[in-house]
């Protein structure tokens, strides 16, 4: 017996959309070694350096590495009390902030020398220069503002997806008017819109965690400055990978 010309439609369509879910929503274009000691918390690539803030009480570090090689140019420790957070680059200038320490520290850099210390309510998970202000997490809902200057807080927006809060937003990378965000103790970056506050895109990376136990979460990422693509690896992770994300166009 022949099959209706509507079954035959739905299930060649059901195939397409298969096909269409199952194609990988990051595509792998280079991998670079990634030293497993660090505790990633901030990876920035600014002027062909590879700028990475490393945590843990004891351990965190500010690094300049070499984006083709992944070996370590330039590396300065934050004082034993200190657990280091997200880094962005501001100008000649990067800032660190601390996860519990309330600190936020500006750094020279060509040196990674430190500048002064500026201090802040709150924890500090993730940090980026959107060109106008720097944006900032706390591991709430919550991306806070602040002058990039001054580092005093100016404004704050809530971040949702499917309209409930999404929590623990982590590591930030500010691209084209966006913000790019880890999501803790999950293997999703999310795009967000700062004007609402909404999530616009979610991508799945755990192809990419390595199947080793000594490894933690994924967290860092780099826009790769004229391009589509980014890196991004994990905390004690032995690979920075070089990806596209697929469907987000040049923005």
């Amino acid at each position: 017996m022949r099959s209706p010309v509507w079954l035959v439609l739905a299930v060649a369509l059901a195939a397409c959309s298969t096909q269409q879910e199952a194609k990988p929503q990051v595509e792998v274009l280079q991998k670079i070694p990634h030293d497993t000691s660090a505790f990633t918390q901030g990876l920035e690539l600014v002027d062909g350096v590879l700028y990475e803030g490393t945590g843990l009480e004891g351990q965190s570090t500010m690094r300049a590495l070499d984006p083709s090689s992944g070996n370590v140019q330039k590396k300065v420790d934050l004082p034993q009390d200190f657990f280091g957070e997200g880094i962005t680059v501001v100008g000649d200038t990067i800032w660190q902030i601390t996860w519990r320490n309330g600190v936020a520290i500006e750094r020279d850099r060509k040196t990674l020398n430190e500048v002064r210390r500026v201090s802040y309510e709150g924890e500090g998970w993730g940090i980026c220069d959107d060109g106008q202000r720097l944006i900032m997490s706390d591991g709430s809902a919550k991306l806070t503002f602040r002058d990039p200057k001054s580092f005093k807080e100016t404004g704050s927006v809530q971040v949702t997806r499917d309209g409930k809060p999404l929590e623990q937003l982590n590591e930030l990378e500010c691209v084209g008017g966006k913000v790019w965000s880890n999501v803790w103790k999950t293997d999703e970056i999310v795009r967000i819109d700062p004007a609402t506050g909404s999530v616009t895109n979610t991508y799945d990376l755990s192809s990419l965690k390595p199947s080793d136990p000594n490894v933690d979460v994924l967290n860092g990422i780099a826009h790769v400055p004229g391009t589509n693509e980014f890196l991004v690896t994990g905390k004690n992770w032995p690979t920075i990978f070089r990806v596209r994300f697929n469907g987000m166009g040049q923005d």
